[in-house]
């Protein structure tokens, strides 16, 4: 079945109240940035320090039961009609999870995070050892691995049911919740989950472009020469507010799919090449050991609070990250439902925490490790660079010490920009689609709304920038995920409500599917990808 445009159908009383709000936070950051860092510093200290132990059971939890989705009976049941095939092959598919769910901040952060650990480590490791280099290279194996995958399909899963099995005619996360909160979603219950999702995706992708225009104008300034300023800043991101608006305009097929096609292969030889062009069997060995560690300390990790010696270390970093993955949650799941169509449950779980997983490994392994070597072994004092000069001088740093670093840095920067592009495109879509009265998994939402949404999430990136600094985005990610926690324990308890209704003892089936003409379940072959 083809794809349609929706017809302009926006929804006034969810979106201007959305949009009026999320105004009335931009503003204040840029007339007052001074205040804004104090007001974000003192809400970062007292969320983390009092909430923090709520992520992290989230994100263990979120794990526990994607995994006994996937290799339990409810696994076997397919998104789509009885006669539904995978509406994307299994390639372009995992290109546009991967590149919709890390985008950008893997650039920002694949270099540069192990560094932060060489100095400050976790579990009260004596800083700059070689169990430091060790555990610096395995602990973003645990930030950037199965956990956040995992917090990623939680309300994916609900989403593609209630779109494909029950045809629910809108795309949005409170239509998922049905299955519990039943009438009460069609109420202000159910505005309030939907705006909570938006100002949730809002501040996850602000979260990223905060981080990521002070990389890509470090980058113009080598390449260039330009001189630093907010101007060059503002910039960059017009560039890259044009360069989303082409892709949502076209929507899934012709932009969002195109572009993360490409990006998939930039990405891929620049690793690669740094793979060669770098120390091969140090990385590979460095690799090998930080998956043991991982798997010896998996359950530790997970539930580290750091409770007497309040270090600050799991405050600062997982539990941050863990927000971050709960953040962008609801974009993820409105995406990953949408281009899921055709496939069973058991599909989406495993390709996605598989081949997601492996993907940023492969980028902290060989990038990360990369960096680690150059530090270690004192061919280039990362750390010293990353103290003094900050993250973005630091990356061009370790890039220029490659083989053909001008031409490295150029695609790089590229790469950089396509990434982040498809990450903002992909939710300016999703929360175009969440804002329109009807919208089926058959549709794409109007292009006027997208194109909307994607100037609006500028707009939130220059209250970001202008306010500056790493805490202000920690802090805005963090505040927006918290209420997203309950509302992810109410998807998942109305994904298994309705399965139990809509197949009973048809469970016992290897590959089942729902007839959208009689609702009966019916047994179909394993679908497979094009």
């Amino acid at each position: 079945m083809s794809t349609t445009i929706k017809k302009p159908a926006i929804d006034p009383a969810l979106f201007w109240p959305s949009v009026i709000v999320l105004l009335a936070m931009i503003v204040p950051l840029a007339v007052n940035p001074e205040g804004g860092k104090e007001a974000v510093g003192s809400i970062f200290s007292w969320v983390t320090g009092n909430f923090g132990w709520a992520y992290l059971l989230t994100g263990i939890g979120s794990f526990t039961f994607m995994m006994w989705l996937a290799f339990g009976r409810l696994g076997r049941i397919k998104l789509g009609a009885p006669e539904d095939g995978p509406e994307f092959g299994t390639l372009p598919w995992v290109s546009m999870l991967f590149c919709a769910g890390i985008g950008i901040s893997i650039c920002n952060w694949a270099f540069v995070e192990p560094l932060y650990f060489l100095s400050g480590p976790p579990l009260n490791v004596e800083a700059g050892t070689s169990a430091a280099a060790e555990w610096a290279a395995m602990y973003p194996m645990f930030h950037w691995g199965v956990v956040p995958w995992a917090l990623y399909l939680m309300p994916a899963l609900p989403i593609g049911y209630a779109l494909y099995v029950r045809k629910v005619s809108v795309l949005r996360m409170s239509e998922a919740c049905r299955g519990v909160l039943g009438g009460l979603v069609d109420g202000p219950l159910g505005r309030i989950i939907d705006i909570i999702v938006i100002f949730s995706i809002v501040g996850g992708v602000g979260t990223s472009l905060g981080l990521s225009v002070p990389l890509v104008s470090e980058l113009f300034q080598r390449i260039f020469g330009f001189e630093d300023s907010f101007l060059l800043q503002m910039g960059i991101l017009a560039l890259w507010t044009i360069m989303i608006a082409w892709s949502v305009f076209n929507g899934l097929n012709k932009g969002i799919q195109t572009l993360s096609n490409i990006n998939t292969g930039l990405a891929f030889a620049l690793l690669v090449f740094i793979l060669i062009a770098g120390p091969t069997v140090f990385l590979l060995n460095l690799w090998s050991n930080s998956f043991g560690l991982f798997m010896d300390n998996f359950f530790r990790i997970n539930f580290w609070t750091d409770p007497i010696a309040k270090g600050g270390f799991p405050e600062g970093w997982t539990v941050f990250y863990w927000a971050w993955w709960i953040a962008y949650a609801p974009m993820m799941g409105l995406f990953v439902a949408r281009i899921s169509r055709g496939r069973t449950i058991r599909e989406v779980i495993v390709y996605g925490v598989t081949y997601g997983s492996i993907g940023c490994w492969a980028f902290f392994a060989i990038w990360g490790g990369y960096a680690i070597d150059l530090d270690v072994n004192q061919a280039l004092d990362l750390q010293a660079i990353l103290s003094s000069e900050g993250t973005p001088a630091t990356v061009v740093a370790v890039l220029d010490t490659l083989p053909a670093s001008d031409m490295v840095i150029i695609l790089f920067t590229l790469l950089c920009f396509i990434f982040l592009a498809t990450t903002v495109d992909s939710s300016a879509y999703m929360l175009a689609a969440t804002c329109s009265k009807e919208l089926t998994g058959y549709e794409e939402p109007a292009r006027w709304i997208r194109i909307m949404w994607t100037v609006l999430l500028a707009l939130v990136g220059v209250g970001l920038l202008t306010v500056g600094g790493l805490k202000a985005v920690q802090t805005s990610t963090i505040l927006v995920a918290l209420p997203m926690i309950p509302v992810l324990i109410i998807l998942a308890s109305s994904l298994i409500k309705w399965a139990k209704e809509d197949f009973g003892d048809q469970l016992n089936h290897d590959v089942i599917a729902r007839d959208p003409d009689n609702g009966q379940a019916v047994q179909v072959n394993a679908s497979t990808s094009n």
